[in-house]
């Protein structure tokens, strides 16, 4: 079975730090763009950031300087590591991988074919 698993969520006060993994199975990360998303509570999900096969990184504008994306193909994970946290980055965070053809530094959301199903993460304090 293909899937993506999140794990590392948690509760954590503001201005610290949560590093999640994104692991697949059933296929092979090594030639996929991995994206990060996040979904607040009545809010639509938006992009965090994604990391291409060959290793460069792109952020968004909300959460650059403070998260980083890295992957390990020898793993078959994915990684987000947040630092600096805020309230406000309150929510559930996907993993999703995409094989197809994009333009831009990052895949748009419909153009990822494999997500994972979610870990929560909570700060406040």
């Amino acid at each position: 079975q293909l899937q993506l698993v999140e794990s590392g969520g948690g509760l954590v006060q503001p201005g610290g730090s949560l590093r999640l993994s994104c692991v697949a199975s059933g296929f092979f990360l090594d030639s996929y763009t991995i994206g990060w998303f996040r979904q607040a509570p009545g809010k639509e999900r938006e992009g965090v950031g994604c990391i291409k096969h060959y290793g460069i990184s792109y952020y968004s504008n909300s959460i650059k300087g403070r998260f980083t994306i890295s992957r390990d193909n020898s793993k078959n994970t994915a990684y987000l590591q947040m630092d600096s946290l805020k309230p406000e980055d309150t929510a559930v965070y996907y993993c999703a991988a995409n094989s197809v053809a994009f333009s831009g530094q990052c895949p748009r959301r419909n153009e990822y074919n494999k997500w994972g199903r979610g870990t929560q993460v909570t700060v406040s304090s």
